[in-house]
């Protein structure tokens, strides 16, 4: 047996019922902010700088697990490329 529901809601009112947090003020602050830098030409701007506070402490360390996994694998490559010269 297949019961099958078809409910016609939007993105808003689904959050809404499922007791998510409306985030849009944050969403339009953030792209504020973004726009301003942009806009003002700030050289070396990363977006990624203005969340980053916002990420769990887990996402940081896995960013320098992963940066030291990279950093590993380019140096082996390039110890293999010095032998096979040899």
């Amino acid at each position: 047996m297949k019961i099958k529901f078809d409910i016609d809601v939007t993105p808003q009112e689904l959050r809404t019922f499922l007791g998510l947090p409306n985030l849009e003020p944050l969403q339009t602050e953030m792209l504020e902010q973004i726009r301003k830098n942009m806009s003002a030409g700030v050289e070396g701007f990363d977006p990624l700088s203005l969340t980053k506070h916002l990420m769990p402490e887990q996402l940081h360390t896995l960013g320098a697990l992963q940066k030291t996994f990279w950093q590993t694998m380019f140096s082996a490559g390039k110890n293999q490329d010095k032998e096979s010269n040899v």
